[in-house]
C-alpha cells in the first residue's frame, strides 16, 4: 500500500511504496544561473569565471539539499512522523544553515 506524505514546508512530499521504499519530492533546489551576454573577449573571460563561481555554489547548495532529502525520506520510511511541527522545525534550522554557509 502505497502512502503519500505532504509536508507543508519548502513543497516537500514524500511518497512511500509500502515495501520499505519511497521517494520525495520538494522545492529545496535551486535553479541554474543565467548566462549573461558578452560582446568582448575580456567581456567574455569575466561573465564565464563569474558563471563558473555561481554554478559552484548552487551545485554544492543542491548537494547539501540532497543530503537532507535522503534524511527526510530515510526518516519517512523508518516510521517518523515527519510532519510534525518540531520534525519541520528540524528541517527549516538545516536548510537555513546550508544557506548561510554558502
Amino acid at each position: 500500500m502505497t502512502e503519500v506524505i505532504i509536508t507543508d514546508c519548502y513543497g516537500i512530499v514524500v511518497n512511500l511504496t509500502g515495501d520499505g521504499g519511497g521517494s520525495i519530492t520538494s522545492d529545496l533546489h535551486e535553479q541554474e544561473p543565467e548566462r549573461k551576454e558578452a560582446h568582448t573577449e575580456s567581456e567574455l573571460n569575466k561573465v564565464w569565471n563569474e558563471f563558473l563561481d555561481e554554478q559552484k555554489k548552487v551545485d554544492l547548495y543542491n548537494a547539501a539539499m540532497n543530503g537532507i532529502e535522503s534524511m527526510i525520506l530515510g526518516c519517512a520510511v523508518a516510521g517518523m512522523d515527519i510532519t510534525t511541527p518540531a520534525f519541520k522545525e528540524g528541517i527549516e534550522t538545516a536548510v537555513q544553515g546550508c544557506a548561510n554557509n554558502g
